[in-house]
C-alpha cells in the first residue's frame, strides 16, 4: 500500500527542477520557430530579389525613377548593394559648380564603372527629370574627361570612389538632372537625380 501511496504522490508532485526543464524547453522551442521565421523571411526576400534581379533600385521613399528623382545629398539604393550619392553642388567665383558622385560597392564582387559596353554611367540633361526640352537652360559638363578617368579603375568589393561633376549652367537657378546608370552585366536601372544650381 505504501508504495502504491507513494507513486500516487510521485505522480502528481512536480518537482522545481521539472518544472524548470519544461519551462526552458518551451523557451527554446519558441526561440527556434521565431529563427525558423526570420530565416524563412530572408529568404523569400532573397528570392524575390532574384526573380527581378539585383540591378533594381530599392529605395525607402522616392524611388529615384525619372518621376520621382532624388534630391542632391541623397542615396540611391541597388538591391546587390551597390549605392550612389550625389553631393550638393556647390558653386565657385567663375559661376561654375561642383558636384560629387560617390560610388560604394557593397556588392560581392569588384566593379567596373566605365565598361564600354556600357556607355554614360553618368550623364548631364538640362532642365527637370523627364523634361524632353528645357529652352534656355543650356547646361555644360567642362570636366568630362576627368568624369571619366575617376570612372575607369576597378572599384574593389567594400571601397567607394567619388567621380568630380563641374557644371556651368546657361543661367543661376537652372534646374539639371544627373542621371547615373552604373554598369550591370545583366541590366540596371538609372538613377536620376534632379538639381538646381543656383
Amino acid at each position: 500500500m505504501d508504495t502504491e501511496e507513494e507513486a500516487a504522490a510521485n505522480a502528481t508532485d512536480t518537482s522545481p527542477v521539472a518544472s524548470a526543464r519544461g519551462f526552458y524547453g518551451c523557451v527554446i522551442a519558441l526561440i527556434a520557430f521565431f529563427t525558423l521565421i526570420a530565416l524563412g523571411a530572408h529568404a523569400l526576400n532573397e528570392f524575390e530579389k532574384g526573380l527581378d534581379g539585383d540591378g533594381q533600385l530599392d529605395q525607402p521613399g522616392l524611388a529615384g525613377s525619372v518621376s520621382q528623382p532624388l534630391g542632391p545629398g541623397t542615396t540611391a539604393r541597388y538591391e546587390d548593394g551597390l549605392r550612389v550619392t550625389v553631393g550638393r553642388p556647390e558653386r565657385h567665383d567663375d559661376g561654375t559648380y561642383a558636384v560629387t558622385v560617390t560610388f560604394k560597392n557593397g556588392t560581392d564582387e569588384t566593379l567596373r564603372l566605365d565598361e564600354e559596353a556600357f556607355s554614360g554611367t553618368i550623364d548631364v540633361a538640362p532642365g527637370a527629370s523627364g523634361q524632353d526640352y528645357a529652352p534656355g537652360r543650356h547646361v555644360s559638363w567642362l570636366n568630362r574627361d576627368e568624369s571619366a578617368s575617376a570612372l575607369a579603375p576597378p572599384l574593389p568589393e567594400g571601397e567607394e570612389r567619388t567621380v568630380p561633376v563641374t557644371l556651368e549652367p546657361a543661367r543661376a537657378g537652372s534646374p539639371v538632372t544627373l542621371e547615373v546608370t552604373p554598369p550591370h552585366p545583366g541590366y540596371r536601372e538609372t538613377a536620376y537625380f534632379q538639381l538646381t544650381l543656383g
